[in-house]
């Protein structure tokens, strides 16, 4: 099922802009958007991928400190 978007008052400068990039694509600029906006709600946010950091952390019970996975990579470069 698919739904509308509406977004109002977007300068004529940034509406031309993204007109220029779906011709160059051969798409409408309805599409262009559309793809664009699918990606992005495919994309996960910073704070999202935060919390799915601290979940899986939570779980393995790792016993490595930021400290020695410092350590370990500085070897590399001795």
């Amino acid at each position: 099922m698919s739904t509308s978007i509406t977004i109002r008052n977007v300068s004529q400068e940034a509406h031309d802009k993204l007109a220029s990039r779906a011709a160059l694509k051969g798409q409408s600029l309805q599409e262009y958007l559309r793809k664009k906006v699918e990606e992005m709600a495919d994309q996960l946010d910073p704070d999202e991928w935060v919390e799915m950091v601290r979940r899986r952390k939570a779980t393995m019970k790792s016993t490595v400190t930021p400290e020695k996975i410092l350590a370990w990579k500085d070897l590399d470069r001795r």
